[in-house]
């Protein structure tokens, strides 16, 4: 999943980036809004988190920008104000989730995967494909009930295909969720990433789940 984060503070924004990143997300950051605006009309996220006071364009403006122009991204405002009319008026302006400073790390955490899951139309934290089985919350992955341990962009990779199921995703698309500006993603790196994925959630002797439709893209789907 690719998030967008505007924060003006240096601090945070590396100590909650380091966290986001550490649970898999590909994450773009910036420190003004002006420069958010930019991300955000440049490119798609499953979710994005703004900070309400930052410079040149606030939080707020940012978002009624977006909403205006018709971006329906789900967002999660970040603010030190907490009275209700704060709450209110960050929620009048088209946010879909407000959170007061300080907050604790894994409260954030949470309702960031709660959001990229709405953004998929997934309530459910429980994902079940076949003998694949996706807890959401956890992000624990199992087969024929046997846990399957997968390193962060491959959980990832796992979790974009099975919230899309049955649909064709092109490759751009999942290079596109996969990965932020700051990194260099080689030709082959989501092949290689959908080989590495095959073989560790695939059963010997069964044929995998990921189906791939050449010069399209990968599709998941259970027999």
């Amino acid at each position: 999943m690719r998030l967008l984060f505007v924060e003006d503070s240096k601090r945070l924004r590396q100590y909650v980036g380091a966290a986001l990143k550490k649970e898999g997300y590909a994450i773009d950051m910036c420190a003004d809004g002006e420069e958010g605006l930019w991300y955000a009309e440049t490119h798609e996220y499953d979710a994005m988190i703004l900070d309400i006071m930052v410079p040149k364009i606030d939080g707020l403006a940012l978002l009624k920008k977006l909403r205006a122009n018709g971006k329906q991204t789900h967002v999660l405002l970040l603010t030190a104000r907490d009275r209700v009319e704060d709450r209110v008026r960050g929620l009048g302006a088209g946010a879909d989730d407000y959170l007061v400073k300080p907050f604790a790390l894994a409260e954030l955490l949470a309702r960031v995967q709660a959001l990229c899951r709405r953004g998929y139309g997934a309530k459910k934290t429980r994902l079940v494909i076949g003998d694949l089985e996706i807890d959401l919350g956890k992000k624990h992955v199992s087969v024929d009930g046997k846990p399957i341990v997968l390193p962060p962009r491959e959980y990832s990779l796992l979790e974009y295909l099975a919230l899309r199921r049955g649909q064709l995703i092109s490759r751009t698309e999942i290079e596109a969720h996969l990965y932020d500006d700051l990194t260099d993603a080689v030709s082959n790196v989501i092949d290689s990433a959908i080989c590495s994925l095959r073989k560790r959630i695939t059963p010997a002797g069964a044929e995998s789940i990921i189906k791939t439709r050449r010069g399209l893209g990968y599709i998941l789907e259970a027999e």
